[in-house]
């Protein structure tokens, strides 16, 4: 993280608070694409893909110029393209889950249980790292599951899809998870802007493969339906991935991993006017419950690394 100052501390707040209006926007432009989940996953990614091309274009370029006297040897250790492959194909499937969920149960929902991905995470971290975890962890993993079995419970009574979309944001969280915990390993190899756009672009292709699989066309939606494929792609994963980017040059992880808990925030905000999705009072309730467990968990993770 470079030294904060007054000159930089203010841009990298907007920053922060850009990402979050930014991808709270994500589970809107889903449900206005109407579009099946691998489809509408696979334009947000190759649209982002291309964007990010040039910066990564010119990253590699930087790495594969040779030293004076050295000869030209490949940036990438094998390792770390079989992590950006495992990344790039745990997001595709996070996409899918949650894409999916979106068109059964609104955007707010899926978006919720999409942010419990800290806790596998830190289930992840127990299961593959040996990391110890606290009290603290368990307690807030405790009421982060109760707030979701509410909450799943609640839309099953009311509709099985709802209730089915509800479930498939929960997986898609899981999956995300995942990519957390590989992307911890591959960034030990490759920079920010190599191992995001290498993952991006395997995204792609698993979402390309998958849709020719399920027989889902790529073309023939509406208009609406294209804008909102190049919203996700540029607003939400470009313009809002790179604003927490830049904000976590500025400003501790500590910070900008909990305010990332904003997104569901923002998106059940948005989904009343936008979408005419309202929430219960037990939908708002469990939800409640959820967020502050994430970010409990959250904090007993970090709070004992900085220990």
């Amino acid at each position: 993280m470079n030294q904060p100052t007054r000159s930089t501390l203010l841009p990298a707040y907007l920053a922060l608070l850009a990402g979050i209006l930014s991808t709270g926007f994500s589970g809107i432009f889903v449900f206005w694409a109407n579009a099946p989940g691998p489809v509408t996953g696979f334009y947000r990614m190759a649209i982002a893909t291309l964007a990010m091309a040039i910066p990564f274009w010119r990253q590699a370029r930087r790495q594969r110029a040779p030293r004076p006297g050295t000869i030209p040897l490949t940036p990438y250790p094998h390792r770390a393209l079989l992590l950006a492959v495992l990344g790039g194909a745990l997001f595709a499937s996070d996409l899918v889950f949650w894409n999916s969920g979106v068109l059964l149960s609104g955007a707010t929902m899926p978006t919720l249980m999409g942010n419990t991905a800290p806790v596998w995470v830190g289930l992840g971290a127990l299961v593959f790292f040996r990391e110890k975890l606290t009290l603290s962890f368990w307690l807030g993993l405790l009421l982060a599951i109760s707030g979701a079995v509410v909450i799943l419970g609640l839309n099953l009574r009311q509709d099985f899809n709802l209730g089915l979309g509800t479930l498939l944001g929960l997986l898609s969280g899981i999956f995300y998870g995942g990519y957390y915990l590989v992307t911890q390993r591959g960034r030990q190899f490759l920079d920010t802007i190599t191992y995001f756009w290498l993952a991006t672009a395997i995204a792609v292709v698993v979402l390309f493969l998958l849709t020719q699989l399920l027989s889902q066309p790529l073309t023939g939606y509406p208009l609406q339906s294209y804008l909102s494929f190049l919203g996700l792609g540029l607003l939400v994963h470009a313009f809002g991935q790179y604003s927490f980017s830049y904000a976590l040059g500025y400003l501790p992880a500590s910070l900008v991993a909990p305010a990332g808990l904003g997104q569901p925030v923002v998106t059940a905000l948005l989904a009343g006017p936008l979408l005419g999705q309202y929430l219960t009072p037990g939908q708002a309730a469990g939800g409640v419950a959820v967020l502050v467990g994430v970010l409990v968990v959250h904090r007993s993770r970090t709070g004992r690394r900085s220990a």
